[in-house]
């Protein structure tokens, strides 16, 4: 899954790891080089709207782990991808739901990962999703090269459709680059009230929080919102494992990932109700393997928009 992406940071990565050694045993695994087995394996991610807490949109998965793996399982959730990262690099945290863009972030930081899928929204469909540009209901605003001079809501400068792929939408539009005044709202579901509360003029947010989401919750309404420019489709957010894991334990999650981490199994074998098993704030079926090549789109936008969050390693 990460080839593409790997050819331009092997360099870094090897430098990252020569580093990870000094780290101790969390970090590498145990003394005699087998890989780590954990007393609790440790799950974590990102919210998508600002403020939720996602451990019982977890638990379904968190309990079926519990079971196929025997031994304990914790979500532990986290307000930035920085700490994800931080937090798997140095073995603390074993599974790790990223963004597209902060998985490629993770990659640059020495992280020694592999994906375990990608989410998949409702059974049998096709990974992928989209960035909305949106306006509030009555703007004059027709076209995101209308953008220009604005002030901007956006997510975070990690988040793959609230920046990376806006930016790159703004720049392929001909809009300058920094030619706005950005605002990071923090979450999808904060950056689209914003603009329909007239805070920013236009701005950007997940296809599904604009379509979906925020109107089932009440916090719009239809028509509130009209969006005036998509995306190509993107990549959807990987789940990850930490390669420092003992070999075997690291097989039977790959293997629980590709067969069981999906509404169908959770419902039928009890970890949650039909109806009541939507999983992550994203309301997902599950997760399915992708292709290496799926997320190398990423070096491509990287490559085009040149932004902080793709070039810099903290």
């Amino acid at each position: 899954m990460r080839k593409g992406l790997l050819l331009r940071l092997s360099a870094l990565g090897a430098i990252a790891v020569l580093g990870l050694s000094a780290c101790g045993e969390s970090a590498v695994g145990d003394k005699d080089g087998k890989g780590e087995t954990p007393d609790e394996l440790v799950i974590s991610g990102v919210p998508a709207e600002e403020g939720t807490d996602l451990s019982n949109t977890y638990e379904p998965v968190v309990k079926m782990l519990e079971k196929e793996l025997d031994m304990k399982v914790k979500f532990k959730p986290s307000t930035s991808y920085a700490a994800v990262i931080e937090g798997q690099r140095n073995g603390k945290i074993h599974i790790a739901q990223y963004g597209a863009l902060a998985y490629y972030q993770a990659l640059q930081n020495g992280s020694d990962i592999d994906v375990l899928g990608a989410m998949v929204k409702a059974k049998g469909a096709e990974p992928g999703y989209q960035a909305y540009g949106i306006v509030p209901k009555g703007s004059k605003i027709k076209d995101i090269k209308d953008f220009a001079g604005k002030k901007l809501c956006f997510v975070d400068e990690s988040s793959t459709s609230g920046y990376l792929y806006p930016v790159a939408g703004l720049m392929k539009a001909g809009v300058k680059k920094d030619d706005w005044e950005p605002v990071m709202a923090g979450g999808h579901d904060a950056s689209a009230i914003a603009v329909s509360k007239k805070e920013c003029e236009a701005g950007f947010a997940l296809d599904s929080m604009v379509d979906e989401t925020l109107i089932e919750k009440g916090d719009i309404k239809k028509g509130d919102l009209k969006v005036v420019w998509k995306s190509d489709t993107i990549a959807e957010p990987p789940i990850t494992v930490y390669n420092g894991l003992e070999k075997g334990l690291k097989d039977k999650i790959k293997k629980v990932f590709e067969t069981k981490a999906n509404q169908d199994y959770l419902v039928k074998e009890g970890f949650c109700e039909k109806g009541k098993c939507d999983l992550t704030d994203q309301r997902i079926f599950g997760w399915e393997p992708v292709e290496e090549s799926y997320y190398d789109s990423l070096t491509e936008v990287c490559e085009e928009t040149k932004i902080d969050a793709c070039e810099k390693i903290e």
